[in-house]
Formats: structure tokens, sequence, C-alpha cells
């Protein structure tokens, strides 16, 4: 192991999202009683949930400790063996397979962690737009939210501190914030959850693993050996074929006030289908439908690279 020299030295109160407090500390406990604003029930736990600890580098990576080989440690993979979110967030491991067959992940877990400590630089894996900068701490945090094209949308969690506002053009390996541990989670398990960006792929507005099974392509450039992503400037960006009858049925279907709300307040077909994706990902249960938002459907392609620093970075240890 070898210690992160990190330029930007980040204390524990903003690593954990804690700031404004009472705001903070509200959404803490609407992840664990239900939300009504959102229409979310409790979160579930379990004593299958403790697997989430890792006493072998929790406590050492929140020191600033990473794997001498430079090769980011995964916490918790896609989980492939399908999550209905009608019943909330579900951090119990009973049903949960990764791509490689194995049960690095839990029920609820539709994205990909990578073990960092505080401070790690946090990189746009390919160009886009940034549609949202938001701390919500009853699930994921502090985030940066873009938009690439094509159908494709990644959502980077659990930051400590954001480089970017919305409506900003970022191009692949540019800086978008400095990783933490914002979110109830980090807060219930200090110090043996270790700190990590939860990285989600939507596609069409559906969660979708980046790594591959046999048969099917990888949406990392290279494979199942992402690589991180450097500069790139002036990389095109194709628009998205949003499906507007698809978005008006979702958006009927939403049973959330709120949600509804804030959606009938934006006119724009692009930017109405992208808050859809934002909250079926975000709070699903809010919706009795889920279908694709794009037409034609978007296919899965190599497109992103790791949404870290390269000299923080090499590569990912699997």
């Amino acid at each position: 192991m070898e210690l992160l020299w990190r330029k930007h030295r980040i204390g524990l109160v903003e690593s954990l999202g804690l700031r404004p407090w009472g705001q903070s500390l509200s959404q803490c406990v609407k992840a664990i009683v239900g939300d009504s604003a959102l229409n979310a029930p409790p979160t579930r736990w379990g004593l299958s949930s403790l697997k989430q600890f890792r006493p072998l580098i929790g406590p050492a990576t929140w020191a600033g400790w990473r794997p001498a080989s430079k090769r980011t440690i995964i916490h918790n993979y896609f989980n492939r063996a399908g999550y209905d979110p009608s019943n909330g967030y579900d951090v119990r491991v009973t049903n949960a397979v990764d791509y490689r067959g194995a049960q690095r992940t839990y029920n609820g877990h539709m994205g990909t962690d990578f073990v960092v400590p505080v401070g790690t630089r946090i990189v746009a894996p390919a160009a886009g737009r940034v549609f949202r900068v938001e701390n919500l701490m009853q699930r994921g945090g502090l985030k940066v939210v873009i938009d690439h094209g094509e159908g494709m949308i990644t959502i980077h969690n659990h930051l400590a501190r954001t480089t970017v506002e919305t409506g900003q053009r970022v191009d692949r390996g540019e800086r978008i914030g400095l990783s933490g541990m914002s979110s109830v989670d980090g807060i219930i398990a200090f110090p043996w959850l270790p700190p990590h960006l939860h990285f989600t792929v939507l596609l069409d507005g559906v969660a979708v693993d980046p790594f591959a099974v046999d048969g099917e392509v990888a949406i990392w450039r290279h494979g199942n050996d992402p690589r991180p992503a450097e500069r790139v400037a002036n990389e095109p960006i194709v628009a998205t074929a949003w499906d507007a009858a698809a978005v008006e049925a979702v958006w009927a279907a939403c049973r959330s006030k709120t949600i509804a709300a804030e959606v009938a307040g934006i006119h724009s077909l692009e930017q109405r289908a992208q808050l859809l994706c934002y909250w079926l990902y975000f709070a699903g249960w809010s919706f009795s439908r889920h279908q694709p938002l794009a037409a034609p459907a978007s296919p899965r392609k190599p497109h992103l690279d790791l949404p870290i620093h390269p000299e923080d970075c090499v590569g990912v240890a699997q």
C-alpha cells in the first residue's frame, strides 16, 4: 500500500456530505424510515448487509492509502440478478450476483463501486454535458450527472466536492469533482465501509452494467479491463433520439407529486427525458411504468473510460 498524495485536503464533514447539517441529516433519516415526497419505503436491511463492511481496506482507505499497484479495488459490482425497485432500496445480499457469477454486490446495487481515498480526482468518462449536480444524501450523496448522447448517461455518486455546473460541456478526462463518501451509507458504516465512487451507467434510462458477460459488448472502451480517462478535447456528442410518447407515458405513471411537478415545469423533450431518467434510477418505486425512453433503442457500445484521473489510477483490480 502507498499513501495517496492529495493536493486538496478534505475534512470528514465535507467527505460525508454533512453540510448543510439540517438538510443532510433530514435526508439521512428519510433513507432509513422512508420519504413520503418520493413515495419511498424504508431501506431494507438484514444481517447479510454486514457483507458491505471491509475492515481490511475501509480504515486504510479513509486514512488515504491505496494499492501500490495503483489498480483501483472494486467494492461492489452491478447486480445482474435483477432488482425490483417497487419495494424500495435493498442493501441485503439475498438475490445478488455480479457479471463474473460471484456475489460481490447486493440486491439493490445498480452501479459499480471504485474504492478510492477521499480527495481522488474524478473525471468525465467521455465527452458530455452536465445536467444535474445535487446532494441527495438518501441516495448516493453529492453527485454529478452527465449526458453523453446516444442514450448514455453516467452518474458519479458519493463526491465530497464538485467542480462543474449544470449545463456545462465536459471533455473526456476533464475533472468534475473530488471523491468522498457522502450519503447515509458513509455515515452509518464509517470507517468500515471504504470511501468509493459509486458509478452508474444508464442506457435509454435503464441502468446497465458497463462490464460484459460472454456474448455481450462491454461499455468500457478497453473491454472488461477499463483504463483511466485521458483528457481529449472536442469529441463529438451525438444527441439522443428521445421518444416523446415513451417520455409522456412514464411521466403519467409517476406516483410522486413532487417528481411529477418538477417534470411539469420543464418543456424541453431532452431535459424532461433526462429528468425522468434520473428519477427512474433514484426513485424507481415512484413509477408504475418502467421502459426505455429513446427510440430506436441505443445499443451497448464501447464508449467509456474509468472516471478516475490517470495520475491516481492505472486500472482496476478484479
